[in-house]
């Protein structure tokens, strides 16, 4: 990971930025796509959807009717910013993990003109250095410090003594496992310190309809999304996908209380990526993400074996979706 001080109008930040995305994923991109792909049920990390084509997708689909986390997150952050930003310390850092546009997070910086820094963690460099060119021109007093980085994995942030608030909306929390989620907010502990707060997006548990519509819009912009994982190994890893012989299957999984996504095999197949063969029968399952879904409960006990305790607890109108200020326990 390479953290980029950034200043408007200099050109040498961009380049930079370039050259930590391959450092930041490029080494472990072939590696986990032939174990993903190696496995007997098939898969593949969901960061791997963010090259700069996916995180453009992405922000589409925020905007289609059916994906209503980010619309309702929206909705509620704006209603709680000032009382958020009131447990903000003066001279503090604004950390966010996965940071993409860094559009919601312009309601805190708004509400808590007494943040010092920002700090856009994402491993997507283009993404992060638009989104930090734009801050950085509509927030002048603040300093923007991206660092492109795999936020999943252990990132060592600049000691400057400042204390540190933690941002992790758009419920990204739900892509982990049990285990997976336990060991990021434990992670995130340690890189914030003792005395630091993590405000945390998480979606609630709902109806199966509004689930599953939610990653399967009738625009297929979220089909386009999870194929263009392929397109993706297809350019670098040299890989011959055939985007047409897979479909995009979105399905709600009851037992682990979370909305999966799929590629599935429309025919008996051969694919080469990475230098590998790998086969595929027809109907076999690729999985690509997943998106856990929470009670106020279940998250609070998560967030409890990770050694966080909830202080404040936000919750929007339906479709409904929660805000966490965690504290260390």
């Amino acid at each position: 990971m390479i953290p980029i001080a950034f200043k408007p109008h200099h050109g040498a930040g961009i380049v930079d930025a370039v050259d930590a995305e391959a450092s930041a994923a490029g080494d472990q991109f072939a590696p986990e796509v032939i174990s993903g792909l190696s496995a007997r049920d098939k898969r593949l990390p969901p960061k791997y959807f963010y090259d700069s084509t996916g995180s453009s997708l992405f922000e589409e689909i925020c905007r289609t009717d059916e994906y209503y986390v980010t619309r309702s997150e929206t909705i509620l952050l704006r209603n709680v910013a000032a009382e958020v930003a009131a447990g903000i310390p003066d001279g503090a850092a604004l950390v966010e993990f996965g940071s993409g546009d860094s559009a919601k997070t312009r309601l805190l910086l708004d509400a808590a003109p007494q943040l010092s820094t920002y700090v856009p963690i994402d491993i997507s460099a283009a993404a992060l250095y638009e989104a930090s060119r734009r801050l950085a021109r509509d927030f002048p007093h603040l300093r923007v410090a991206p660092v492109v980085a795999d936020f999943t994995r252990q990132v060592r942030l600049a000691a400057d003594g400042h204390p540190r608030i933690g941002f992790f909306p758009g419920s990204t929390i739900g892509n982990f496992d049990g285990d997976g989620a336990v060991r990021f907010l434990r992670s995130v502990r340690q890189m914030l310190g003792i005395d630091a707060a993590l405000l945390v997006g998480v979606d609630l548990v709902k109806d199966v309809s509004t689930l599953v519509a939610a990653y399967d819009d009738s625009g297929g912009v979220t089909a386009r999304f999870n194929k263009n994982v392929l397109t993706r190994i297809n350019r670098e890893l040299g890989g011959d996908f055939d985007l047409d012989a897979f479909d995009h299957l979105a399905l709600w999984n009851a037992a682990l209380s979370r909305v999966e996504m799929h590629l599935v095999s429309r025919k008996d197949q051969v694919v080469n990526a990475a230098g590998k063969t790998f086969a595929f029968r027809k109907g076999e399952r690729l999985h690509t993400e997943n998106s856990h879904k929470f009670t106020v409960s279940m998250f609070a006990r998560l967030a409890a074996e990770a050694g966080w305790s909830a202080n404040k607890i936000w919750i929007s109108d339906a479709p409904r979706v929660a805000l966490f200020r965690l504290e260390p326990s």
